[in-house]
């Protein structure tokens, strides 16, 4: 098929006069029924080559042959906002592009709906580009309903493959948030009760998978746009609070930047600082669980960039010879990451007209990684960025090899996305070994799914435990910041058979289980 349409010489003039701004009324009569307006012009295409060459210029005519093809496969499809189909796959290309994303993958995103809504295949793209871009635009597609008995059955199928994609290829669940971002950004054209189940999916679904890629900026905006039509008026209420709180706090954050950056001049520490307010749903939550906004020590912050993590600390120490820090709330992520990887100090210091004011110091690789988490390898890593990003994957991000075990267990669909949702995606308890590393764990978590979260051996060989530097039984339920203490002794009986259902997670279940069954 794509071959006919390449071999079509008035379909290939007509893609490049798209390109000539010249001929831009002339192709609208083409592409476009008179009655709508085309919002997709030469320069949203412009917007993403310009982007993509700031940091690969090399690859721009791959892009271009990408955006060819989707072009012409989405030609006379529509969205529900009347704009031509077009513009849903550039804008999710460009929210890849600000990833700093490789070519196939930003091509992937151009073509990501073309297997599902037009009648090209798999092995098309295939030939025409490779099978990366050809299993990354699959690994995004829905699964047809001719396979499932119900629309339930679908979804669920299609959730699993979303959330299971990452294991094979994370690019996947990248080209997928910046798919959902865009979506959830023109949610307005769909009826009140698709809004709210897109929104309430994204808070379920995608949230908690930007949050464990790292990926902060995707997940808070997907949380404030999730938020808006969930909860209309309160979104609203505490915009219009956060709005009041930016204006009243804009002269002091200005003088603390200045201030600070000059001082750092002076110790000529190369810097960057920006001034951060909390986002709308980060509010939302402090105050659905009893809080006020003036307790929320980390609604204002200023962020606070600089070239190495030895100037992080110096950083620190500048910032606390000028301003009063507060009791207990310093952390220092940088020694103890948190379990996706996010790097900073972060200090709470008293601001001249009193108010509590957030310092984040990071180096600016850290905040790369801040922004966007497992991406930024693209910007960090160049050529072996994917490689990297798939072994960082599973070596440091805690919450993979919980997602590879739970997809071992459970072959239904509906079994596996209540446990996903359970076990990772619910409520989250951190709490500490004695080596002061973080561990992420589900809430109700016991000391047993802590000593199998450290390792296999770890549990198995487990006699007893400290929490907080007092013995325990070792089914006790952990709380959020406890400081665990495993015992273990080689000749152990190994774990009793009553603690597989003390156990929540499922490595520490099967491991139990897989023991006793020797």
């Amino acid at each position: 098929m794509i071959e006919k349409l390449q071999e079509n010489a008035e379909s290939n003039d007509m893609l490049n006069k798209l390109k000539n701004e010249d001929n831009y009324n002339e192709i609208k009569e083409v592409l476009m029924p008179k009655e709508y307006n085309l919002i997709v012009t030469p320069k949203e295409i412009d917007d993403l080559i310009e982007n993509v060459k700031l940091y690969n210029e090399e690859e721009v005519s791959k892009i271009l042959k990408a955006y060819d093809m989707a072009s012409m496969l989405h030609k006379g499809q529509l969205r529900q906002s009347g704009e031509e189909y077009i513009i849903h796959p550039l804008n999710v290309a460009y929210v890849l592009s600000e990833m700093r994303a490789d070519a196939d993958t930003i091509c992937a995103g151009l073509l990501h709906d073309t297997l599902e809504d037009t009648k090209v295949t798999k092995e098309e793209i295939a030939e025409n580009f490779n099978s990366d871009v050809a299993n990354l635009v699959d690994g995004v597609t829905k699964m047809s309903k001719m396979n499932f008995s119900s629309k339930e059955d679908q979804n669920l199928a299609n959730t699993r493959k979303i959330i299971t994609g990452i294991t094979t290829d994370v690019r996947i669940i990248l080209i997928k948030l910046a798919d959902r971002l865009h979506n959830m950004r023109t949610l307005q054209f769909k009826s009140e009760f698709k809004q709210k189940e897109n929104a309430l999916e994204t808070l379920e679904i995608f949230v908690p998978m930007a949050y464990y890629i790292g990926a902060y900026r995707i997940k808070s905006e997907l949380e404030d746009l999730s938020l808006r039509y969930l909860k209309p008026d309160m979104y609203k209420k505490i915009g219009e609070k956060k709005l009041r709180i930016e204006s009243e706090s804009e002269t002091c954050l200005k003088e603390m930047l200045h201030t600070i950056q000059s001082m750092l001049n002076d110790e000529h520490i190369p810097n960057e600082i920006k001034v951060r307010t909390k986002n709308i749903y980060g509010i939302y939550k402090r105050l659905s669980e009893g809080g006020k906004i003036s307790d929320i020590h980390d609604l204002l912050a200023l962020k606070v960039m600089v070239d190495s993590v030895n100037n992080c600390y110096q950083t620190l120490r500048i910032v606390h010879s000028k301003y009063n820090p507060v009791n207990g709330m310093f952390k220092d992520f940088i020694c103890n990451p948190k379990t996706n990887m996010y790097k900073s100090l972060h200090t709470t210091v008293f601001a001249p007209d009193d108010r509590l004011v957030q310092t984040q110091i990071r180096t600016f690789d850290m905040d790369k990684i801040a922004s966007f988490g497992l991406s930024t390898y693209w910007d960090i890593e160049k050529g072996n960025a994917r490689e990297v990003m798939q072994k960082d994957l599973s070596n440091k991000y805690q919450f993979f090899n919980s997602l590879v075990e739970i997809n071992k267990v459970f072959g239904d669909n509906k079994e596996f996305v209540n446990q996903v949702k359970n076990e990772l995606f619910s409520n989250k308890i951190y709490v500490y070994t004695t080596k002061g590393e973080i561990m992420e764990l589900p809430k109700g978590a016991s000391v047993i799914d802590f000593a199998y979260k450290i390792h296999t051996d770890v549990g198995n060989t487990m006699v007893a435990a400290q929490v907080n530097n007092e013995y325990v039984d070792v089914t006790t339920e952990l709380k959020n910041k406890d400081r665990v203490k495993i015992i273990t002794d080689d000749l152990s009986y190994g774990p009793r058979e009553d603690w597989e259902d003390k156990a929540v997670t499922t490595y520490a279940k099967r491991r139990i289980r897989e023991f006793n069954r020797r």
